[in-house]
């Protein structure tokens, strides 16, 4: 059975035989985990492996997992900081906030490998132009080649780890003062000033390798009437085609507010997102939604796709007790904690 195009959640720390049953529908590709899936390391290794047991190939876990604000584990996981953080060090340091980049890089995915974790939903790519309060300290610096650099860096400690990197939110999420999740967004400026400034770090990680991406539901009225994640034509004509990508597109979450305006019956959005050119659309936070898109969506199977989504699974395996043992860890847990204890701090890397 390959890997469908419908990723979704789980309400606990368990997966229940209700759960089970749906994971086990062909349409099903993969699980996000959230901060209620999780109680303790030992938990959290039990519960990814119940998910892939549930069948072969065995489904694709992910999570929001980026450090700051926006990290899912925290007992047992090293306290990450928010990438903008680098950014800050950048404006002073540059050699030192590439190693600090590259080191949360690996830390980050070093640990959810450890857990069986496929990936987390990381870089940040937009530009922090100081207005979107959802995006923040979530982007890396203002300036695009800045930007760029630290993603770079911050992949390369990824994929050392096994992990496949996803940059979001594509073409830019950084501009508008709206938080998708809640409203709907919409970006005035022209096509000529988004690619020039927002989708540039995008279009250079595509070059270094990245293998995912994810748009977001944020209107460019100047480009298209439809939020990037369902437009044909920010992601079949601008991604494909002119930036050349060849990796895997997620949707955001079609559960937000900026995904509304497809419509109201969560089948529309899934199918929206599919057509538009998304391989796999992620479904949370609402279970009927879910059921929704499972009962009604027909006739999708793109076998690109399925290849795809199968590079998304992690490498180099291993357990938290054997990363914890070794020195790389043990010196790259340290050095973001002495960080983050005192960022003055001339860390020795």
């Amino acid at each position: 059975m390959s890997l469908g195009p419908i990723m979704l959640d789980l309400d606990s720390t368990e997966v229940s035989p209700e759960e089970r049953e749906i994971l086990q529908n062909p349409l099903v590709g993969g699980v996000i985990l959230f901060s209620r899936n999780f109680s303790s390391v030992e938990q959290l290794i039990q519960l990814v492996k119940e998910i892939h047991q549930v069948r072969s190939p065995r489904l694709l876990v992910a999570v929001d997992h980026e450090g700051g604000r926006v990290q899912r584990f925290r007992d047992g996981f090293t306290s990450l900081p928010a990438v903008g953080h680098f950014g800050e060090v950048y404006n002073h340091n540059r050699k030192r906030a590439h190693m600090l980049a590259e080191t949360a890089g690996w830390v980050m995915a070093a640990e959810l490998r450890a857990v069986g974790i496929d990936f987390s939903f990381a870089p940040v790519l937009d530009v922090d132009y100081g207005v979107s309060e959802v995006i923040g300290d979530r982007a890396f610096h203002q300036d695009t080649h800045i930007i760029t650099e630290l993603a770079h860096a911050y992949t390369k400690g990824m994929h050392d780890a096994g992990m496949a990197a996803t940059g979001k939110h594509f073409p830019g999420h950084g501009a508008v003062t709206a938080d998708s999740h809640v409203d709907i967004p919409v970006d005035d400026r022209e096509y000529n000033e988004i690619y020039a400034k927002d989708i540039l770090p995008f279009k250079r990680m595509i070059k270094h390798g990245m293998a995912a991406v994810m748009p977001a539901h944020v209107i460019y009225p100047k480009v298209d009437k439809l939020p990037a994640g369902f437009s044909e034509i920010w992601l079949k004509d601008i991604l494909r085609k002119r930036l050349g990508f060849q990796g895997v597109i997620f949707s955001d979450d079609l559960d937000m507010k900026g995904a509304s305006v497809i419509g109201e019956q969560y089948i529309d959005r899934a199918e929206k997102a599919l057509s538009a050119g998304c391989d796999m659309v992620l479904v949370c936070n609402n279970r009927e939604g879910a059921l929704n898109v499972l009962d009604n969506l027909s006739g999708h199977n793109d076998p690109v796709a399925h290849i795809r989504l199968a590079r998304m699974h992690g490498k180099h395996d291993t357990s938290m007790a054997e990363l914890h043992s070794t020195r790389k860890w043990k010196r790259s847990s340290d050095i973001l904690k002495r960080y983050q204890d005192d960022p003055t701090l001339n860390l020795d890397f």
